[in-house]
């Protein structure tokens, strides 16, 4: 179906602001202004991802689904409900609408049934962001209940523009290079049922750095919330602190209780490399051969390593350069490691 003149402007809009080098709260706020000409929507949640856990780093939901946060996150990581976040990067179709997903049964959802109903939330549409192979973020927008959901043609306008969505988010992921946060790791401790019981100082000023939540921010309850599944032994989270700086969250239980525990630390450069490579665009093999230069492997012992050729190495290795924007292995290391 040919779209009109307004529609496409709105689309061109989406994706002149996705290239325009924006911060995260920029994309936040002006992209995803201009989205909803494309696709209105009456409620939106945004939140940006570890590529390499699939967890959320971030998140950013309108009224009223703050009010439930801890709700559909229990419901996100509990299993057995359909149009998840991770089910849309594994399936391959990283856009889907609930109605879609369930045939237009909706009440065949309980995400539908128990949380977005009483809501007064009908149909969603979920897209899964990825960008060079990697999701960096997942965007769901909502409509109130009814018997309309969202149409073929805003499913497939959002599937155009999600690639755009997701170069934004990577590109501010670039905007700050890698940091050594000066402080010590902090705890927090929460309930079985993901309430806050109590945090340390270093937490405290730890989390400080994210973008707030309620009552904390949301990488906190994505890697509890993970745990309590059982999906991962132990969740794990890479974020980017408002500083600069990296920060690595892990999940675990407090031995005898019922108490979880999630560990708030600075990330060394190290830790938080993998993620700046993904962000820059490299390709699985050129990342490869770049975190073994960052180990101070010289060029034959990539070669061994990766059973590739001295001369291929060296293709990989100008590619990288080129990505990251250096010209030697010293520049490469003191880009990403400082």
């Amino acid at each position: 179906m040919r779209r009109s003149p307004s529609a496409a402007r709105a689309e061109h809009d989406v994706i002149r602001l996705s290239h325009s080098g924006l911060d995260t709260t920029g994309v936040r706020q002006e992209v995803l202004r201009a989205l909803r000409r494309v696709v209105p929507a009456d409620a939106t949640f945004f939140a940006t991802a570890d590529p390499g856990t699939l967890l959320f780093t971030g998140g950013w939901p309108d009224p009223p689904l703050d009010s439930a946060t801890p709700l559909f996150l229990d419901n996100e990581f509990g299993g057995g409900d359909v149009n998840t976040f991770a089910g849309l990067v594994t399936s391959g179709r990283p856009v889907e609408s609930l109605d879609g997903a369930t045939r237009r049964d909706r009440w065949a959802s309980p995400r539908y049934r128990e949380i977005m109903r009483p809501l007064g939330l009908g149909d969603e549409l979920r897209a899964a962001l990825v960008a060079g192979g990697h999701c960096w973020g997942y965007l769901c927008l909502h409509r109130e209940d009814g018997l309309s959901g969202f149409k073929f043609a805003e499913k497939a306008a959002l599937a155009r523009l999600a690639p755009h969505l997701a170069h934004a988010i990577r590109t501010a992921a670039l905007l700050h290079g890698p940091a050594v946060a000066g402080h010590q790791p902090g705890v927090v401790v929460l309930t079985e049922g993901l309430e806050l019981v109590s945090l340390t100082p270093d937490a405290e000023h730890l989390l400080s750095l994210l973008p707030p939540g309620r009552p904390l921010p949301v990488p906190v309850y994505a890697v509890a919330a993970a745990l309590r599944s059982g999906g991962a032994m132990l969740p794990s989270a890479r974020v980017r602190a408002a500083d600069g700086s990296w920060l690595t969250l892990h999940a675990s239980r407090l031995t005898g209780t019922r108490q979880l525990v999630v560990v708030v630390e600075p990330a060394d450069a190290r830790t938080a490399a993998p993620l700046v490579l993904a962000a820059h665009g490299l390709t699985a093999r050129e990342a490869e051969v770049a975190t073994l230069v960052l180990r101070g492997q010289p060029t034959r012992a990539i070669s061994e390593e990766l059973h590739i050729s001295a001369h291929t190495v060296q293709d990989h290795l100008k590619a990288v350069f080129d990505k990251v924007g250096v010209r030697s292995r010293r520049d490469l290391v003191f880009r990403l490691l400082g």
